[in-house]
Formats: C-alpha cells, structure tokens, sequence
C-alpha cells in the first residue's frame, strides 16, 4: 500500500481501499489451469493473498504508518513526539490529529 485517501488537515478519516478479493479470484482462477510446474509457487501466492486479505483495517493503517516512518528513516520509538512528527514530515497533509490517531493505531500493533 503506497497511500492512504482521505487524510487531509481538514478530514481525519481514513478509507482503505482493498482489492484482494479481485486478487484472490484471479489467483484462483490461474490456479485452477495451472501446470504442475506452477502451481506450488501459485498455491503460496494465494495464501500470501487470503492471509493478507484477513488483516483488519486499523492493522492496515498500522502497517502504512510503520511503512512511511521506515521510508522517511525512522528508527526512534514510535510512541514518541518525533515519531508524529516524522510521520507528518514524511505526509505533510496529515493534520495533526490524524497522525497521533494513525501513531496509536502503529503502537497497538507492532511489526
């Protein structure tokens, strides 16, 4: 996930946009015509994507904000000040609110 929509200094709301379903079909579907040859590697992809399907909202807005602190070279704690405020840093359009609400979601599920 590259983005999340909907995070602006005027919305804190968050909408997640999940395709998986559309993914998992389409894995099935190549599973079920596969050779013998393919269908080892095509029977993990499509428990990679049921797994990943499964995960909760908050754990995917989680996994974003642990994302974007690692791409902006966080290393600190992530309960601290200068975790907010890299996380703005690294999305200047989070308000404050939204990044202190994504920031709580991140602590209550570590990667």
């Amino acid at each position: 996930m590259t983005g999340i929509t909907g995070l602006t200094r005027k919305n804190t709301f968050v909408l997640t946009i999940r395709d998986a379903d559309v993914i998992a079909a389409a894995l099935r579907q190549a599973l079920a015509q596969a050779s013998p040859e393919e269908r080892p590697g095509l029977e993990r992809a499509a428990a990679l994507v049921d797994s990943t399907a499964s995960a909760t909202e908050s754990g995917l807005r989680a996994r974003w904000v642990h994302s974007r602190l690692t791409a902006a070279g966080f290393t600190g704690d992530i309960t601290s000040v200068a975790a907010v405020k890299a996380l703005r840093q690294a999305e200047p359009t989070l308000s404050l609110l939204a990044a202190v609400q994504l920031q709580r979601e991140a602590v209550t599920h570590p990667e």
